[in-house]
């Protein structure tokens, strides 16, 4: 939508014009990045995760992707974040071809932008109309059960969270180092009290021990 200058004109005894004020000039704001989020659930098992499921994991995902800190070339670029909800053996296969950890985890994210060497040209191969894809966020529906029963959490409270998470990542933030964690943790918790959710940190660490930062392994961890 285009602003209109008003021009207020004086009305006098005069015969003569009076000129009209010039309107204070309005710089329109930048459009915002939208986002499309596809849902795909490759296990069954997901099925009656919880009630209206699809919903508000879009929703949180959305939610992530709006919270975050993004280029200022994103802004009127619309992208899509892509979310598979599998199983164990999926993800184990995964992380291990991917991260070199043979074992399933809880999310896994697969940014499609290289937001460390990104440049403001970095877009201009995506035509203006056309979706870009963000990247995937794929979860293990065995292990969040787990941790959800180990941790006392509903299923959508974690598996809200965790989308979460993993779009996060999506958009560059990252935990392996205290100082990113802090700032990652601290966003994540912020979105999630917008959206209704309790802060998943306050009593116990959810990330799982291959997402922890990098700390000295013993040599028991080393073997």
């Amino acid at each position: 939508m285009t602003n209109r200058r008003k021009t207020a004109r004086a009305k006098t005894a005069t015969s003569k014009p009076v000129p009209a004020k010039p309107a204070s000039l309005k710089v329109a704001a930048k459009k915002p990045a939208s986002v499309s989020v596809l849902l795909d659930t490759v296990s069954p098992k997901w099925k009656r995760a919880f009630y209206a499921m699809n919903s508000r994991l879009e929703r949180a995902a959305a939610a992530a992707f709006d919270g975050a800190k993004k280029p200022a070339a994103f802004a009127r670029r619309r992208f899509e974040i892509s979310i598979t909800l599998t199983d164990d053996a999926h993800v184990k296969m995964l992380n291990r071809d991917f991260r070199g950890i043979d074992k399933p985890t809880n999310v896994l994210s697969f940014p499609q932008i290289d937001l460390e060497s990104f440049k403001k040209s970095s877009l201009d191969v995506y035509p203006k109309n056309m979706f870009i894809p963000l990247g995937d966020v794929v979860l293990g529906f065995q292990t969040i059960v787990r941790e959800t029963r180990e941790q006392q959490k509903t299923m959508e409270n974690h598996t809200v969270h965790l989308v979460v998470h993993g779009v996060l990542h999506l958009l560059g933030y990252d935990h392996m180092r205290p100082k990113d964690a802090k700032i990652m943790e601290k966003l994540e918790c912020d979105i999630l009290r917008a959206m209704g959710y309790p802060d998943p940190y306050k009593d116990m660490d959810l990330l799982t021990q291959d997402d922890k930062p990098n700390k000295r392994r013993t040599k028991n961890e080393r073997k």
